[in-house]
């Protein structure tokens, strides 16, 4: 159901303490996103802060995004949480609101086992029918969801893509082999997109399409057009801006880059900090080497 390029975006703050959701930087955005071939755009992620943000922010966030959207591209919005209760609220406003879909990041903190954690989706889509994206991401969340879990969670009718940001192509390789046809599988890190790609992925959600939407697109465009040499060399075009991206957490490099661009300020929510000199000066390099800035 989902493939393509979807933009896990950042949500553009003011820069004054306590960092209001800047709406206008935010429309501005996605409008971008979407003129420059985004295929879908994922708000309140890892990449949009949600963890700092309060409900009636995500909220708007959420509802910006889709008004902005206008049905153009579909919007799936980060909906997860360690809690079981507070991931099927927050599934079930997204439904509401009309979203296209649920990404759904395994639980962090708790360190639920894989029988917990097929359990939790289990229960989340029995209180809330709709697309759902599993985002396994073991560096934020402290545990990798298997493959063989994956796998077990494909045979549920509304989960229909997993973000697989766990860092091994094999594991990838593996849901691919053992779910089939059953699951999309989306890379979840930009700078194994192409790796991913070779071995089944049908797409990614993107940090790097927030600064370069149409250089990211032109990735998984070339390879699901059978141009494999024009992918691998889209790809090593952005290889020193995905790279950069995560010298520091996500997304401060990411906003520092933006700011640079004059799309947003680069402010974030403590407890992270705006970039350091060192990857401001990485991000113009990049920018300038891209033809960006």
């Amino acid at each position: 159901m989902f493939h393509g390029t979807y933009t896990a975006l950042v949500t553009p703050m003011r820069e004054r303490a306590p960092h209001h959701v800047d709406v206008d930087a935010l429309r501005h955005l996605v409008e971008e996103q979407i003129e420059n071939g985004i295929d879908g755009l994922v708000p309140c992620g890892t990449t949009g802060e949600a963890v700092t943000l309060h409900e009636d922010e995500w909220a708007l966030v959420v509802q910006t995004t889709l008004d902005q959207a206008a049905g153009r591209v579909p919007v799936v919005p980060g909906t997860g949480s360690n809690a079981t209760d507070k991931t099927i609220h927050f599934t079930r406003r997204a439904k509401a609101m009309g979203c296209q879909g649920a990404l759904i990041v395994t639980p962090y903190y708790n360190r639920p086992t894989p029988a917990a954690q097929e359990a939790h989706y289990r229960a989340v889509l029995a209180e809330v029918s709709i697309p759902t994206i599993v985002y396994n991401v073991p560096s934020r969340t402290g545990t990798n969801m298997t493959p063989e879990t994956i796998i077990r969670l494909a045979d549920h009718p509304d989960i229909v893509a997993v973000k697989e940001a766990s860092g091994n192509v094999w594991q990838t390789q593996e849901i691919v082999v053992g779910a089939g046809d059953k699951i999309t599988v989306l890379s979840g890190d930009d700078n194994l997109a192409l790796a991913l790609f070779a071995v089944g992925a049908k797409g990614l959600i993107s940090v790097s399409s927030n600064v370069a939407p149409r250089l990211t697109g032109d990735i998984y465009r070339a390879y699901a057009s059978g141009d494999t040499a024009g992918a691998t060399k889209a790809g090593l075009r952005l290889y020193g801006l995905m790279k950069n991206l995560f010298v520091e957490s996500n997304p401060v490099p990411a906003k520092a880059a933006l700011a640079l661009l004059g799309k947003m300020s680069d402010a974030v929510r403590l407890p992270l900090i705006p970039a350091s000199d060192k990857t401001r000066t990485l991000m113009q390099s990049e920018l300038t080497t891209l033809g960006l800035l």
